[in-house]
């Protein structure tokens, strides 16, 4: 049976070819990612005056920054600060609007209106506004950077987990697991959070591009990690002083983002077909 079930899942999965497109993208860029330290032509952080501003060469492939530094070289380990950003805080912001959610859908009454309330008041904010209020409260370092995008991701599953759990709370088999003695905890653990998995997983993989996008929104305007650690964000900030004579330093950073977002979401489809029985013919 689970042979068979896994089967047809990866037979839904396979028939959707954008999505298979996304996620051979996204394991590429995940394995550059890994890879960064062996597949780097240069030292992301050694300088070299006597190319300053280099086209793309021989020795330099995508061209040098303004520090003479490898471009080609800062955008694969800057692809490791864009997933691990991407990933954690999304992850984080899972973990903390799925159980306001979660909590929220299944309690009710005045705490779960309070909750749902303070997620209205913070999705009231445009995603950018709301990460630069936490991350200058915070500081501009890695750690805070995750911090902050999961906090600004938190309300987004807070309310997919709420809606759900509205519903869910309803059936017959969590009134049955109320008569045997079950609390609230062990109910939500056990029953609600399993039967929501599948959305919040479907969500999180789309939301991992707008985490990306939020970081190199951040580091643009000098909030994001700091240089001279390399990420997409504050390379693409780095080549706008210079983009009529070095605009390869913008645009391959740009690509970089662009093309890791549309991957994630490119995946994050094929996802939702898998875990969606309609659409996986189970």
């Amino acid at each position: 049976m689970e042979i068979a079930h896994g089967q047809r899942m990866w037979s839904t999965f396979s028939r959707n070819k954008t999505a298979m497109a996304g996620g051979v993208l996204a394991l590429l860029i995940l394995a550059v990612a890994i890879l960064a330290p062996w597949i780097s032509s240069h030292d992301p952080l050694e300088q070299d005056p006597f190319f300053r501003l280099a086209g793309g060469s021989e020795k330099h492939w995508l061209g040098t920054d303004d520090f003479g530094r490898d471009v080609f070289s800062r955008i694969l380990w800057g692809s490791r600060i864009s997933l691990l950003i991407g990933g954690v805080s999304v992850v984080l912001g899972m973990f903390l609007g799925t159980a306001m959610g979660m909590i929220a859908g299944y309690c009710g009454g005045k705490t779960g209106t309070l909750m749902m309330r303070a997620t209205d008041v913070m999705m009231c904010f445009p995603d950018l506004i709301l990460a630069i209020a936490v991350a200058a409260a915070l500081g501009a370092n890695l750690v805070n950077l995750m911090i902050t995008i999961g906090i600004v991701m938190a309300p987004r599953f807070a309310r997919l987990a709420h809606g759900i759990s509205l519903s869910l709370k309803e059936n017959e088999y969590i009134a049955a697991a109320r008569a045997v003695g079950a609390r609230g905890p062990r109910i939500i653990v056990r029953h609600i959070f399993p039967n929501i998995f599948g959305d919040l997983l479907v969500a999180g993989t789309l939301w991992v591009g707008e985490a990306i996008r939020l970081e190199a929104n951040l580091a643009f305007i000098g909030l994001g990690v700091q240089p001279p650690t390399p990420t997409w964000g504050n390379m693409a900030r780095e080549g706008i002083e210079v983009l009529i004579n070095a605009p390869w330093i913008s645009v391959y950073s740009g690509l970089s983002i662009l093309i890791t977002i549309l991957s994630f979401n490119m995946l994050g489809d094929g996802i939702r077909d898998i875990t969606d029985p309609k659409l996986r013919g189970a």
